[in-house]
């Protein structure tokens, strides 16, 4: 009886040892992962945020900015000047423009997203037609004021779009960038007659009306992809919040947000 006793005292406390370091070993992996993301991934950050939170343990911090540009809140110019984040959510070509200059780490970009680009309106006022390269064309011709954005779509329309459609001159006057808030915005505003973004952000976007993607001809496709950052003090939680954004988990908030999973597309 008494030898009875004293083994299941003993591995009672066995038993709560490793509870116990179990636990404290849970407290030390859980780690908080500061996230720069792109306006376009921002609405799935949203989306799965929660949940990854629950399955890790890890606290998701965010900041917002654009992949590339000249405002402060671009995310490579808050990395220029010291910043500190352990994951980047971008434009791949920025993300590579990144590691180039040693912000981010080699061999960690991950491609999560396809997106493409979209046209609004203010909510309530018709809809243009850009059916075709005819109709989307009279409809830029037409507008009074157009915005776009100070990311990669923005670049685009402003040096390629324009050009390639041959109303450059046209557009000089009256298309103007939208730096550091939604295009949406200023459309709901009615700053701008028609804005362009990536769909995403456009969805995101209240008191606008989202007439169509841009046709196929002139169209852009943007992969967006994520990356550790070279400053990272979480490099390991980090991977685990890319793996998760890479995997099927993210899938139904990906194309919930007008994107595809890159790994699908």
């Amino acid at each position: 009886m008494s030898k009875y006793f004293v083994s299941r005292r003993f591995v009672l406390t066995i038993a709560a040892g490793l509870m116990l370091a179990i636990g404290a070993r849970g407290v030390a992996a859980a780690a908080e992962v500061t996230v720069m993301i792109s306006g376009a991934f921002t609405p799935v950050y949203d989306k799965v945020k929660e949940d990854f939170e629950k399955q890790t343990g890890h606290k998701l911090v965010y900041v917002s900015g654009p992949s590339m540009g000249a405002t402060p809140q671009a995310i490579p110019n808050r990395l220029s000047r010291g910043e500190t984040a352990d994951v980047v959510i971008m434009a791949r070509s920025a993300l590579d423009s990144l590691v180039e200059k040693k912000l981010a780490v080699a061999g960690s970009q991950t491609d999560l997203v396809h997106s493409y680009i979209a046209m609004a309106v203010k909510q309530g006022a018709p809809k243009p037609d850009i059916s075709s390269m005819d109709a989307f064309k009279k409809t830029l011709l037409n507008a009074k004021s157009i915005g776009y954005s100070d990311s990669s779509s923005g670049v685009y329309i402003s040096t390629t779009m324009f050009k390639k459609m041959g109303i450059e001159a046209e557009m000089a006057t009256k298309a103007h960038k939208v730096e550091a808030t939604p295009v949406g915005e200023s459309v709901a505003e009615g700053t701008n007659q028609i804005g362009f973004q990536q769909l995403s952000e456009l969805k995101a976007v209240h008191g606008i009306d989202i007439v169509g993607l841009i046709p196929e001809q002139v169209q852009l496709l943007t992969v967006f992809s994520a990356g550790i950052s070279a400053n990272s003090k979480s490099p390991d939680a980090g991977k685990a919040l890319i793996a998760y954004l890479a995997s099927p988990k993210a899938y139904k908030a990906i194309e919930a947000s007008g994107l595809k999973p890159a790994s699908k597309d």
